[in-house]
């Protein structure tokens, strides 16, 4: 089984496409080892997690350390940004689902709320 560190310590992979998105049962497992407040779409194509904070510029601070985490993996979620909240949605575009790459991705900003 994949842990939370370990994921966390790995790095994207280019992703072009080409390639198809992980399977349900491939998802669920590398979801396993992230914070349980992660949730796979009923689409199966994202990978979502509610953020609360104490103010906008927690919230803020908080999303600006996401950006460079999708800075340096090359790897960028979608952000709904408000007060005291941020809700990160990480999808593979390129394979129209999810790929290791948006469970990385996670397993980062689970550190990042751990710190939080």
């Amino acid at each position: 089984m994949t842990s939370a560190e370990e994921l966390g310590s790995r790095r994207c992979k280019p992703c072009e496409g080409g390639v198809p998105p992980l399977s349900a049962d491939e998802a669920q497992r590398l979801k396993s080892a992230l914070h349980g407040d992660w949730r796979i779409s009923a689409d199966g194509k994202a990978l979502e997690r509610n953020c609360e904070f104490t103010g906008y510029y927690r919230t803020m601070a908080f999303v600006n350390a996401v950006a460079w985490i999708a800075h340096v993996e090359a790897h960028h979620p979608d952000l709904e940004v408000s007060y005291r909240r941020c809700v990160v949605r990480w999808s593979t575009h390129a394979v129209d689902g999810l790929t290791e790459n948006d469970f990385i991705c996670a397993a980062k900003v689970d550190r990042l709320m751990a710190e939080a």
